[in-house]
């Protein structure tokens, strides 16, 4: 397999389409980003106050302290977004050996950022650049706010590994990194040998992948002193309905 360490190699928005078909992924800068959205790049650096005070992650079976994490879902058909009602993320062991075959009930997004135009113009804008690639009726999506922090000396973004989620994309955005090193994004084509490796260090640049196409996995992080962070929204995009247990409450 062939590693390359590398800058993010940037994707301009309207090669976004062009990039998700033929190779698998993209990296978008967060001035792009903010293009998609239609919005000030102001105005997604002020949803970053989201993160502060998640929830520890309760699930995690390697018996660590340094996940934080929300969870929220919703439907876009068209040009029209739905909040549904707060559910449980599931996933097959398929694609997540490690935590996956359990409902997971995760504290809920705030609804000071669900109700934000610009949570709704970012959701609203990567639908508008999926629906170029796969037309759809509904897209049903999926929201992580996590923060992975240094509490037990280090933090693994990625306990499960190298994985895909089960949907159609995947949208990994760098919130925020502070005094750490590590978290080296890398993705792997899921049919040949070639990979890629980065770290994404600009607040809002966004990683945006076709789940059938790559795996991905982030190396763990360790403070450069006494502690540090590293934030990240993930949104899974799914066209054929929410991944659900077949013994889900939620049926």
């Amino acid at each position: 397999m062939t590693l390359s360490s590398l800058l993010p190699p940037l994707t301009p928005a309207r090669e976004l389409v062009q990039s998700l078909q033929d190779d698998g992924f993209a990296v978008v800068s967060a001035q792009d980003v903010a293009q998609i959205a239609h919005v000030d790049l102001n105005q997604l650096l002020n949803l970053t106050q989201f993160w502060e005070g998640l929830p520890r992650d309760p699930y995690l079976k390697d018996g660590g302290r340094y996940r934080f994490r929300r969870h929220s879902s919703f439907e876009v058909k068209g040009q029209s977004l739905a909040k549904v009602p707060h559910r449980a993320h599931w996933q097959s062991v398929d694609y997540n050996a490690l935590h996956g075959g359990i409902e997971r009930w995760f504290e809920p997004s705030q609804a000071e950022l669900t109700s934000n135009p610009t949570w709704h113009a970012l959701l609203l804008g990567l639908t508008h650049i999926l629906d170029g690639v796969k037309q759809v009726n509904t897209w049903f999506i999926e929201a992580h706010q996590f923060r992975i922090d240094t509490t037990d000396g280090i933090g693994r973004p990625t306990p499960e590994g190298a994985h895909r989620d089960g949907v159609d994309f995947v949208a990994v955005f760098l919130i925020n990194r502070v005094d750490v090193k590590g978290g080296e994004t890398r993705i792997f084509s899921a049919t040949g040998s070639t990979g890629l490796r980065f770290t994404l260090t600009e607040p809002w640049s966004l990683l945006l992948m076709n789940d059938e196409k790559m795996i991905h996995e982030s190396t763990p992080i360790q403070p450069l002193g006494q502690y540090g962070y590293r934030d990240t929204l993930v949104l899974t995009f799914r066209s054929n309905g929410f991944q659900d247990s077949p013994n889900s409450s939620q049926q």
